[in-house]
C-alpha cells in the first residue's frame, strides 16, 4: 500500500511539473534561477503567514528571475502596503510589483 502511495503521489508530480508549463522548458530562465524563484517564493509567502497584519492566505505570491509579484486581495491599503514591504525586504528579491486589490 505504501508503494502505491509513493508511485501514484510522484505520477502527480511528474504529471503536475510537464502541464504547469515551467519557466524552466519556456527558457524564461535557467534551472539555478527556477529554484531560487521557488525559494524566495516560499519565503515570502511564509513571511506573510506569520505576520498578524497581513492575509497570508488571501495573498498569491509569485516570483520570475527575483521579481515578485504579489496578487490577491487586501482589507485595506495597509495589509497591501505591509505585504509590499515584507516582500521587499525578503533575500533575494530584486523588485515587487504589488498587484493587490484593497477591497472596499
Amino acid at each position: 500500500m505504501k508503494h502505491v502511495r509513493a508511485i501514484t503521489l510522484a505520477v502527480m508530480t511528474g504529471i503536475t511539473l510537464i502541464s504547469s508549463g515551467c519557466a524552466v522548458w519556456r527558457g524564461q530562465e535557467s534551472v539555478g534561477n527556477y529554484v531560487d524563484d521557488k525559494t524566495i517564493t516560499a519565503a515570502v509567502k511564509t513571511k506573510l503567514l506569520e505576520d498578524k497584519n497581513t492575509g497570508g492566505l488571501s495573498i498569491n505570491v509569485d516570483t520570475l528571475n527575483g521579481t515578485v509579484s504579489l496578487g490577491g486581495f487586501a482589507k485595506s491599503q495597509m495589509e497591501k502596503d505591509q505585504a509590499g514591504a515584507i516582500a521587499r525586504n525578503t533575500k533575494g528579491v530584486r523588485e515587487v510589483h504589488n498587484n493587490l486589490l484593497v477591497r472596499p
